[in-house]
């Protein structure tokens, strides 16, 4: 049976931002990454909208918050280093009318306690100056909000965490984990259809939509501890080019309380495209369907606030799923990162409940569970 260091589990952003952070900080050490699809990024990390945020909405203290806003600035200089494609394309979330204002208040209020310095209330004839098709009364701008490809950016952590000494093992389905002395049993199916073992002293769950599986294989009551995962889906839809060229930035409304998220919003593409999305219903379907008939929907959200589409313009593009760990109904919750030492498993880091903003912060994620390490 293989001996390494350390295995990571999921090759999505998160899992190969750690890698690369692991396998650059512990050279020394061995390190095996198992994923069980054909290649990275199936799942979360290549179903969004590749935004980078910059750290607004979330409360003061939280992981969100702090990764989010510290992860911002290092996602930027990650990319310019490596020449990633990405554009600081800048935010608007607009109030539609007179009594939305307060919202953004308080918008510009918590960004500015997370440390985001450089929002601005600006009004309606400023917005008419950077968006002249939108229908607004107020907004904040939000300068260092932007939009990466995700793709480059995974395909660049891959080349470092492979150039740095790790092994990444593509179609490697992790089927079991048992706790050992010293470290951790995990079996895998190879891609051969076969169970092989390998064992480990640190294990760094990263594994997105099944990331409740390997708590719960090491009989961790994952109900009781919160780590049950609740996907989330959301569908987005996309406008004709010509009517993509009437928006510039980003164009958020203000969030929505009650289904505890940002709402439809409209987000561009580095080609220019422009996209509405997501919605957002809980699934125990894992598919990626989008359901034509919810255009209506979108149009009906977006119409408010960009008077010049049709309902005819709108497109069903793509669908992706969020690894939720709040029950529907449940108060919205952060970021889960821990080492497991207290519960008896030294040497296991969980990561649950990475979805927004896991892509903004991959790289502080990693950063994280480095230091858990130490």
């Amino acid at each position: 049976m293989e001996q390494v260091d350390i295995v990571v589990i999921g090759a999505g952003v998160v899992g190969l931002a750690v890698a690369a952070e692991l396998s650059k900080q512990f050279n020394d050490r061995s390190l095996v990454l198992l994923e069980r699809h054909s290649k990275f990024g199936q799942e979360t990390s290549s179903r969004n909208s590749e935004v980078i945020h910059a750290g607004i909405y979330y409360p003061s203290g939280s992981l969100k918050a702090n990764l989010c806003v510290e992860g911002n600035q290092r996602l930027y200089h990650f990319c310019r280093a490596w020449n990633i494609p990405h554009q600081r394309i800048g935010k608007l979330i607009i109030a539609r009318s007179e009594q939305e204002i307060p919202v953004l208040d308080s918008l510009l209020e918590q960004g500015q306690k997370n440390g985001v310095n450089d929002l601005e209330l600006i009004d309606n004839d400023q917005i008419a100056r950077l968006e002249p098709h939108i229908s607004a009364v107020a907004a904040v701008l939000s300068p260092s909000t932007g939009i990466v490809d995700s793709h480059q950016l995974m395909l660049r952590l891959e080349w470092l965490a492979l150039e740095q000494g790790a092994v990444i093992a593509y179609q490697h389905n992790v089927q079991g984990v048992e706790h050992m002395d010293k470290g951790y049993e995990v079996t895998y199916r190879n891609p051969a259809g076969q169970l092989e073992t390998l064992r480990c002293q640190w294990l760094i769950n990263c594994a997105g939509l099944n990331s409740d599986h390997i708590p719960s294989f090491l009989g961790i009551d994952i109900d009781n501890s919160g780590y049950r995962i609740y996907p989330c889906k959301g569908e987005y839809f996309s406008v004709p080019s010509s009517k993509s060229a009437l928006v510039s930035h980003l164009i958020y409304p203000p969030p929505l309380k009650a289904l505890k998220g940002l709402g439809i919003h409209a987000t561009k593409s580095l080609d220019g495209r422009l996209r509405f999305g997501p919605n957002a219903f809980y699934t125990e379907t894992l598919n990626y369907d989008v359901d034509e008939a919810h255009g209506q929907e979108f149009y009906n959200a977006v119409t408010t606030y960009m008077p010049f589409l049709d309902s005819e313009d709108f497109l069903p593009d793509m669908a992706g799923i969020r690894p939720k760990i709040q029950a529907p109904g449940d108060p919205v919750r952060d970021f889960i990162v821990c080492h497991e030492a207290e519960r008896g498993f030294e040497g296991l880091i969980n990561l649950i409940g990475i979805e927004s903003p896991g892509l903004t912060s991959s790289l502080t994620l990693a950063e994280k569970v480095k230091d858990l390490m130490y």
